[in-house]
């Protein structure tokens, strides 16, 4: 029951995960990017933050010390601003399902970023292979024309690929603090005080603030799904998962959501995945699977054991 258990939050928090590209797209039509990014946050921080509040003890939920903010500090900038500006600036001129493709890159880039930051766990020529085709991958998707690289499809996408890049580099150095910082602690601060860097990038693009504009039922649903769907409950289901399955399991959200992002986009967006980024989500998947080869041998040596004596 347990593993039916997992399996469905899995696929709740992957369909959560893949139709918020599609609610992004739609919400895009009524707000500004980073704005939206940023309202979106302002939302699911303070819910986050009541949560953090309410399950753990001694104060845990505010950060102490150096390390701590430090951590929330690479994660409001790298994981929460960056990585939805870029992701929402991009998505103008992109579809959902290209982006949640492109996004899921990001596995692949964090073992790159912590091969490079630390150097004496270099990856093998197989890793650097996966790396490669993660990239080539992206390649594809994007199609880059020499002779415009300047086009908006390809600015777009590139954006998106930039999002990737910096949640990757993120979740690297927030591993690389030294901060026993509860994830739920981390998850809250990082994403009110990454609204209030978007708030202030957003202020600087000079974008239009026009309440009315928001009052849109279409506006409404998409922030609301984003903040309280796919943001609060999403990570709720996170951190659960990630205590069941851990991380290599976990990661694997990232293959799964570009498929509810497809359908989701195809019937509510009437947007179609041609065959070039098929075969572009193809090479990112068989990428990851190079580079994190010896971590999915021994998970699925573990469910084969697992069958096996419940089969005894």
């Amino acid at each position: 029951m347990s593993r039916y258990r997992n399996l469905v939050l899995f696929l709740a928090l992957a369909a959560f995960w893949g139709s918020a590209f599609v609610a992004i797209s739609a919400g895009l039509e009524h707000f500004p990017p980073v704005l939206f990014a940023a309202l979106r946050y302002d939302i699911a921080g303070v819910i986050m933050l009541v949560y953090a509040a309410a399950v753990l003890e001694d104060g845990a939920w505010l950060p102490r010390g150096r390390e701590e903010w430090a951590v929330v500090a690479v994660g409001a900038v790298l994981l929460i601003a960056a990585y939805h500006a870029f992701l929402f600036v991009g998505q103008q001129h992109t579809t959902a399902a290209a982006a949640a493709i492109l996004v899921s890159l990001s596995p692949v880039l964090t073992t790159g970023f912590a091969r490079v930051l630390v150097p004496s766990d270099a990856l093998s020529l197989i890793g650097i292979v996966g790396v490669l085709l993660g990239l080539v991958g992206v390649a594809i998707i994007s199609q880059p024309d020499p002779s415009n690289l300047l086009s908006t499809d390809f600015v777009a996408k590139l954006l998106v690929f930039c999002a990737a890049a910096s949640f990757a580099l993120g979740s690297v150095l927030t591993r690389r603090i030294d901060a026993s910082l509860p994830i739920e602690t981390m998850e809250a601060w990082s994403m009110i005080g990454g609204a209030l860097v978007m708030h202030g990038i957003s202020l600087a693009m000079g974008e239009p603030i026009d309440p009315s504009a928001w009052t849109h039922p279409e506006a409404l649903g998409a922030l609301a799904y984003l903040s309280l769907i796919a943001s609060a409950l999403g990570f709720l289901l996170y951190f659960d998962l990630l205590d069941r399955l851990g991380a290599v399991e976990i990661n694997m959200v990232s293959y799964v959501a570009p498929i509810f992002a497809t359908i989701v986009g195809w019937l509510y967006l009437g947007e179609v995945v041609d065959a070039t980024t098929v075969v572009g989500f193809g090479f990112i998947v068989a990428g990851f699977a190079l580079v994190k080869r010896q971590a999915l041998r021994e998970e699925f040596g573990s469910l084969n054991r697992l069958y096996s004596n419940s089969r005894e």
